[in-house]
C-alpha cells in the first residue's frame, strides 16, 4: 500500500499532468484501466446522482463506502475518493472516514474548504479550515495512516471577490499544514493558473470547463493534474436521453447501430 501511494505522489511531479479518469462504478472505472490510465478518482457528484441523491454529502457515507469498495475490488489502478468536507462537521469523524478509505486501499482524498449551509455553498473561514487541516494531519500522522490529501479550494468554483488574491493566501496557509496537493475547480484563466502555480511547490489539480486551456497549455503553465469532475457522467446521460428519445420519435433502436 505505501509503495501504491508513494507511486501516486510521484504521478504529480512529472512534466506530462497527471489526467484523472473519473467514475462513479466500476464500469467506467474499468473503461479508464483499458485504456492505460495512470489513476482514477471518485466524483462523488456523479455517484450521489446515480443511487437517486443530489451532490453535497447526502449519500449516506456507508452506501459511498461500498461504491467505493466495489471499484477497488475490480481495478488495480490507484483510486483518490472525493470526500467533499470529510462527510461530517466534527474532526474525529472525519479521520474516521479516512480512517476507512484507508484501510480499503484508497490512496488519496480530495477535502474541499466550503461546506453546504442550507442547500447553498459557501467557503469556510481560513482559519476554521486550516485549523480543521492541522488536526486532520496530526491525528493521521499520529496513527501512522499515510494518504495523499489533495485540498480543493472553491474560491473561483463560487465567483467570489478577489479570487486570485484569496486564493493564493489560502493555498500558502495550506500548504503549511503538510497537506499534498491543490485542487482549483472553476478556474480557466491562463494568467490565474500561472500565478498560483508560482506562488506554491504543490502541484495544482484543475478540473474540466467549457473554456478550460487544452493540456498541452496547461502542462506548459505548470499544471499537475487534471481531473474531468463529474462532466463525463453527466455528458454520458445526455447521450443516453437523446438516444431514448430518438427512439420514440423514430419508432426504432437504429441510433444504437
Amino acid at each position: 500500500m505505501r509503495i501504491q501511494i508513494e507511486n501516486f505522489k510521484k504521478l504529480h511531479h512529472l512534466e506530462k499532468p497527471l489526467l484523472i479518469g473519473n467514475i462513479w462504478d466500476v464500469q467506467s472505472a474499468l473503461i479508464f484501466q483499458k485504456l492505460g490510465y495512470k489513476a482514477i478518482g471518485t466524483s462523488s457528484a456523479a455517484i450521489a446522482n446515480s443511487l437517486g441523491y443530489e451532490d453535497g454529502q447526502n449519500i449516506p457515507f456507508n452506501e459511498y463506502l461500498f461504491v467505493i469498495k466495489r471499484i477497488l475490488e475490480s481495478t488495480t489502478l490507484p483510486l483518490t475518493v472525493d470526500l467533499e468536507a470529510g462527510y461530517g462537521s466534527d474532526v474525529k469523524v472525519i479521520f474516521e472516514n479516512i480512517s476507512k478509505l484507508s484501510q480499503l486501499g484508497v490512496v488519496g482524498i480530495n477535502l474541499e474548504d466550503s461546506i453546504m449551509v442550507d442547500g447553498i455553498r459557501r467557503i469556510e473561514d481560513l482559519t476554521k479550515f486550516s485549523f480543521k487541516l492541522e488536526q486532520l494531519v496530526q491525528m493521521l500522522n499520529k496513527s501512522k495512516i499515510e494518504i495523499f490529501i489533495n485540498v480543493r479550494c472553491d474560491v473561483f468554483l463560487l465567483g467570489l471577490d478577489n479570487a486570485l488574491v484569496e486564493t493564493i493566501e489560502r493555498v500558502k496557509v495550506y500548504e503549511n499544514k503538510s497537506v499534498n496537493g491543490i485542487f482549483l475547480p472553476g478556474i480557466t484563466n491562463e494568467k490565474d493558473i500561472a500565478s498560483i502555480v508560482e506562488s506554491t511547490s504543490l502541484p495544482v489539480n484543475v478540473m474540466c470547463m467549457p473554456d478550460l486551456p487544452d493540456f498541452d497549455k496547461l502542462r506548459e503553465l505548470g499544471v499537475k493534474r487534471i481531473s474531468m469532475g463529474n462532466f463525463a457522467n453527466a455528458f454520458l446521460y445526455q447521450k443516453l436521453q437523446e438516444a431514448a428519445t430518438s427512439f420514440i420519435s423514430n419508432n426504432n433502436f437504429s441510433i444504437l447501430f
